[in-house]
């Protein structure tokens, strides 16, 4: 009697990254059936391609933004460094904004210099939750940020899921706009919390230098 073999379909190869993302890590996954990348504090991805991307947000906010026309799009993951300024309340315009402005202007500035309009973009943000509970609400502070930064700038919000008090998985997909957010159980929030700690003291550690100014 012959054994019967079950064989696997290996994935495709993975589509090319726009220049400048060759070190996102990048894999296959078999529920969306398409590659995803993986985005860590203080990074962003963008792509014109067929793909995800994805990221673990406690208190850090992910803007997701994409020229629906051209699917090109992308998602960012910041943190607003805590400083005696946010903590009386001079958050928009302090020195620590311009961490903010910093991860939102290079993810749009990317996507328009690949071809995307800025009439066109749409928006949606994620995050911002409260889980570092020895700190006052950087979350909200993360959130109240990227809303007057869109405002400001004239850029719409389509959809948002922010605050609370849990972690989130968030997908996204620019070249459809899918997104899927799941929301982590508090026995995740030690894992994120040391995460979101050690990317404060990197940003403490290295301030931002030089200014990006919209296309």
């Amino acid at each position: 009697m012959q054994a019967t073999m079950s064989l696997t379909t290996p994935p495709p190869p993975p589509p090319k990254t726009l220049p400048g993302f060759e070190h996102i890590k990048r894999s296959w996954n078999a529920k969306y059936a398409a590659y995803a990348a993986r985005i860590l504090p203080g990074e962003f991805y963008v792509t014109r391609s067929q793909e995800g991307v994805y990221t673990t947000l406690g208190s850090c906010i992910s803007a997701c933004i994409r020229d629906p026309l051209l699917g090109i799009g992308g998602m960012n993951h910041f943190m607003l460094p805590f400083s005696q300024e946010m903590a009386e309340g001079h958050a928009w315009g302090s020195a620590a904004t311009r961490y903010g402005n910093f991860a939102m202007e290079h993810l749009i500035n990317v996507i328009l210099a690949n071809g995307g309009a800025r009439e066109r973009l749409e928006v949606k943000i994620f995050g911002g939750g409260r889980i570092l509970e020895n700190m006052s609400d950087v979350g909200l502070k993360n959130i109240t940020f990227v809303r007057d930064y869109l405002k400001t700038e004239g850029l719409r919000i389509v959809s948002e899921d922010v605050g609370n008090s849990f972690p989130r998985i968030v997908v996204y997909f620019p070249a459809t706009g899918l997104v899927r957010v799941k929301r982590l159980r508090s026995l995740h929030n030690n894992t994120i919390v040391q995460q979101e700690t050690q990317y404060i003291e990197t940003i403490k550690a290295k301030p931002v230098s030089g200014d990006v100014e919209l296309f």
